[in-house]
């Protein structure tokens, strides 16, 4: 971690995840070659190859991280997305279950959502800002319990400010 960072994750694609990735990428790659070795087909099989093996790598590269800031706010970082602890109410930890429901279409349409299908647990952020329309956060986490002590770690100093 960074100075200043209390948790930072990434939400990386799992090995079984890469080796399925590998495997359609290659089978996919050989049949779109079947025949003659001519240049284009080559061209258009290592384009194949390739492809899925960077949206594997780009998928994986979201960082979540809560960073405090110079001035002592503490910020939670997805992304390209901020968060100051003190528009916070509160963190909750999801279960796999909780998860699950909280991605369905019974929940809030304006939530900001961010998730990875290979990634079970999370965490529900609510907001307390008035001016903003958006009720609460949803965030993957392989270690929802560490993002919710080092976001709650933050709330004190807000009470106090």
């Amino acid at each position: 971690m960074r100075s200043g960072e209390r948790y930072a994750e990434r939400m990386r694609l799992p090995l079984a995840g890469w080796l399925g990735v590998v495997v359609l990428a290659v089978i996919a790659a050989a049949l779109s070659n079947l025949g003659d070795l001519r240049w284009w087909r080559v061209a258009a099989s290592a384009v194949i190859l390739v492809a899925p093996l960077v949206g594997g790598w780009w998928l994986g590269r979201l960082p979540v991280r809560v960073v405090e800031e110079p001035g002592g706010e503490v910020w939670l970082h997805v992304d390209d997305a901020r968060l100051p602890m003190s528009a916070v109410a509160s963190v909750e930890v999801l279960d796999p279950v909780a998860y699950s429901d909280s991605l369905g279409v019974a929940q809030h349409p304006l939530a900001f959502v961010v998730q990875r299908p290979w990634i079970n647990r999370g965490v529900r952020i609510v907001l307390d800002d008035p001016g903003d329309p958006t009720p609460y956060w949803i965030v993957s986490s392989r270690h929802p319990e560490r993002l919710r002590e080092a976001l709650t770690a933050a709330q004190p100093s807000r009470a106090s400010s």
